[in-house]
């Protein structure tokens, strides 16, 4: 039996160099950042040197990067003082969006009595813009939009630099939720008019517990946690020194073999689909992660032809083959709500098929996922 990780979306394996940033940031800056004497001195110029990182990556200024304890929290930070601090009365989402936008915007328009309106979308789960820019145009109140740059589920990618100048030609106020796309895709904020970004280190070979908020410069955001002066005031608490230079190595290591690694994965994914295409015939693919274009390379989302009695032990069994990955099937049954993101594609052939989303990394090898396409084949019946 392998051992096969497919589940890349949901949390990465960490890289080697990683780790011995970290261990050496726990052994050597134990000071605490906010102290003035060497040890905390030493402790703040790590965090800074990451700041200055990222932040060169992105084409931004540092003081526009913020630490946070991953993408949930900076979703949070941005939506909630965005409400409450920036004066925003209507934010247009999508309902295919991940829960730490979907949840939180619920939230707000049941607490703060904001208006919460969802762009329609098309049968593979796109945003239709003229409906976006429909909605921007509605009436006088300040508006954001939060729409993720690539769906955690079916791997759908936003013209992100389309909404932005969109956004910007309204006066509405942009978050996208990147964590799926930082440390895959380079973006430059010089470029793309983006208000603010969630990001994850764990989506991208680095620790987990540590993530940033790209909040613009001037912004009038207020902080969501309050206690202490760090992070420029916006994110009170002692820093996670060791998680950040994780986080730095991470991101910088990404970028590094950004060419290089998304043409190994996105072999992975052509190879996979042609596999799966030609030994179950029957197979669907999700939204738009059949795409090489449309879907990013680091996922695909299969409906599969597999009897009502053998899905509900389907992830089971290829876990007892060593197989990881994840599932997401439409409604099939009152008690089961199923993926939130599927339940609103209207493909009918889909609907009808148990689905399972496989992500790769540059860890992965055809000879895995051959071995994953074999244990399928024989599970379902095929």
């Amino acid at each position: 039996m392998k051992n096969v990780y497919l589940d890349n979306a949901a949390t990465t394996q960490i890289r080697k160099g990683v780790i011995e940033r970290m261990q050496k940031a726990l052994t050597d800056y134990y000071g605490n950042p906010s102290s003035t004497y060497s040890y905390g001195r030493t402790s703040k110029t790590a965090i800074e040197s990451a700041r200055k990182t990222i932040a060169k990556t992105l084409k931004a200024h540092p003081s526009e990067i913020i630490f946070t304890s991953g993408g949930t929290e900076a979703d949070n930070m941005i939506l909630k003082s965005a409400v409450r601090d920036l004066g925003v009365k209507t934010i247009i989402t999508s309902r295919i969006e991940h829960h730490a936008v979907l949840h939180t915007t619920q939230d707000l328009a049941k607490e703060y009595n904001i208006a919460l309106k969802y762009v329609d979308l098309d049968e593979n789960g796109t945003p239709q813009l003229p409906h976006l820019e429909q909605l921007m145009q509605e009436d006088d109140t300040k508006k954001l939009v939060s729409l993720m740059h690539v769906n955690n589920e079916i791997g759908n990618l936003l013209p992100i630099g389309e909404v932005a100048e969109m956004c910007k030609a309204n006066s509405t106020l942009f978050h996208s939720d990147t964590v799926q796309s930082i440390g895959h895709y380079a973006l430059d904020v010089t470029k793309v008019p983006i208000d603010f970004m969630a990001a994850s280190a764990h989506k991208f070979h680095g620790p987990k517990g540590v993530g940033f908020a790209f909040v613009r410069k001037n912004s009038g955001l207020k902080p969501l946690i309050s206690g202490g002066g760090q992070e420029r005031g916006l994110r009170a608490g002692t820093e996670s020194v060791h998680n950040i230079v994780g986080l730095e190595e991470a991101f910088q290591l990404a970028y590094e073999n950004l060419d290089k690694e998304r043409a190994y994965v996105e072999g992975l994914k052509k190879y996979f689909m042609e596999g799966i295409t030609e030994v179950i015939p029957d197979v669907v693919f999700n939204g738009l992660s059949g795409s090489l274009e449309e879907s990013t390379y680091t996922l695909v989302n299969v409906g599969l032809p597999i009897s009502d009695d053998k899905t509900k032990m389907l992830l089971f069994n290829l876990d007892m083959k060593g197989i990881a990955c994840s599932k997401g099937s439409a409604c099939q049954s009152g008690s089961d709500a199923g993926s939130h993101v599927l339940n609103q594609l209207q493909k009918g052939e889909g609907s009808k098929k148990t689905s399972l989303r496989f992500s790769f990394s540059t860890y992965n090898t055809t000879e895995e996922l051959d071995y994953t396409i074999t244990v399928l084949k024989q599970l379902i019946g095929a």
